[in-house]
């Protein structure tokens, strides 16, 4: 498989612009996430305070994601990025001041972390539904999807790595320097954009109905409803095994900052590995299979991390683990998108941010709570044994798609409208 194929996607102006100034901004954006989570443990020695950060910073996500996903559906999706990004750099300059000042608390993180789970409930709805509006072919939305995947934990491999050496040699407030300047990058891109008009959607309508449009959308659809339902089960049970990483490093492996570093550098490896394997598929199809296979390859990882307690077997076991999330991520994603309307996208794309970043916040809850009782370890290994039974109990509802993603972009989407009115006509609802 040759590389121009795995990166078809970048023949597309826009979409080459977006992949630049995102791939340099999420290198901010893990270094901030990983510093943050170090300040907040280096502060409080606390695994449950770990969990509550967590859950305050991810729980306006969960919130603010529908009105997020009504406002993509109504308004230019460029615009609302450039005002997300431009907001989320404010807050990174927050925390940087606050800690070059000697002043930073954990309430301070508290809020300030607040006030970015917001800024990403109206920022995930768009960014997501607005990859479509930068690739002219539709058969490129699976390389697209993955692609921005591979941006993701590319960073992850690299912006973690690079906080473990900053922390040590300077402390966490360059970090949130770092971060901040990097947005810069993603709001030239999107500047330098062309893009053709869009017609605007009419406000007349309640945000409450049109929200309530798209559940019912999605509800209507057993593969959508199933794919939604497991990612939100293993949010909830498995991903969270990020707030406990600094707990792993430092009480589990007896490491510092570094081992941190490497050790969520790792996950991020096996992440990007996934994400390049989907970038190389030659199309959609069978993308269904691998939505439950991924969920058990997490949860497996997980259950191996928990017996570990030696660093450089934890080295080998997390790309597993980075590798299994990601796969369900973004095969998900991609699931999601091909099924979905045009006009309806934006509202689908907030219950996926919803399922993933809306339930994480309770997931850190779970984590640090379990965490401060039985431990990381047994927490990683509940954890993974229940990620393994959803994905089982799941497999079935979202292996309904196997007819749909095989026929062409678009055609999914009316069989999808066409079993929702069937279902309209059976209830008697509207």
């Amino acid at each position: 498989m040759s590389l121009a194929f795995t990166f078809r996607a970048l023949q597309y102006r826009n979409y080459r612009l977006f992949f630049i100034g995102q791939g340099t901004s999420l290198v901010g954006t893990w270094m901030q996430r990983v510093a943050t989570a170090w300040l907040v443990y280096r502060l409080t020695g606390s695994p449950v305070l770990l969990g509550v950060v967590g859950f305050v910073s991810q729980i306006p996500t969960f919130l603010f994601s529908p009105l997020g996903g009504v406002a993509a559906d109504r308004w230019d999706k460029k615009n609302i990025l450039l005002v997300t990004q431009a907001l989320a750099m404010a807050q990174a300059l927050a925390l940087a001041v606050l800690v070059a000042c000697g002043a930073i608390t954990v309430p301070w993180i508290i809020a300030l972390n607040a006030c970015l789970g917001i800024i990403n409930g109206f920022d995930v709805a768009a960014r997501q539904s607005f990859v479509i509006e930068m690739i002219q072919k539709r058969e490129d939305l699976g390389n697209a999807i993955a692609l921005n995947s591979s941006l993701v934990n590319g960073a992850r491999l690299v912006g973690p790595s690079i906080t473990g050496i900053l922390i040590a040699a300077a402390g966490e407030g360059v970090c949130f320097f770092v971060n901040a300047a990097s947005y810069a990058t993603i709001i030239v891109a999107l500047l330098a954009m062309k893009m053709e008009p869009k017609k605007e959607r009419s406000a007349a309508t309640h945000v409450v109905r049109d929200f309530s449009e798209g559940f019912k959308y999605i509800y209507a659809s057993v593969p959508m409803r199933s794919t939604i339902a497991l990612l939100a089960l293993v949010s909830l049970l498995g991903m969270s095994y990020q707030v406990l990483m600094p707990v792993i490093a430092k009480a589990v492996l007896g490491g510092g900052p570094h081992t941190l570093g490497f050790l969520m550098g790792a996950a991020g490896f096996g992440a990007l590995g996934g994400a390049l394997f989907l970038a190389s598929r030659r199309s959609n199809h069978n993308v269904w299979k691998l939505i439950p296979a991924s969920a058990v390859l997490f949860g497996a990882g997980l259950i191996a991390v928990s017996f570990s307690r030696n660093f450089w077997l934890s080295l080998l076991l997390f790309p597993v683990v980075g590798c299994g999330m990601m796969i369900q991520l973004a095969s998900s994603n991609t699931l999601l998108q091909v099924l979905t309307d045009d006009e309806k996208r934006g509202r689908v794309m907030a219950f996926y941010a919803m399922a993933f970043f809306g339930m994480t916040p309770f997931g850190s809850l779970f984590a640090g709570g379990c965490a401060g009782t039985l431990g990381a370890p047994r927490t990683l290994f509940a954890g993974g044994v229940l990620c393994i039974l959803s994905a089982l109990a799941l497999a079935r509802g979202i292996g309904r798609a196997e007819n749909l993603t095989a026929q062409p972009f678009g055609k999914a989407s009316r069989e999808i409208a066409r079993e929702i009115e069937s279902a309209k006509e059976a209830t008697g609802t509207l």
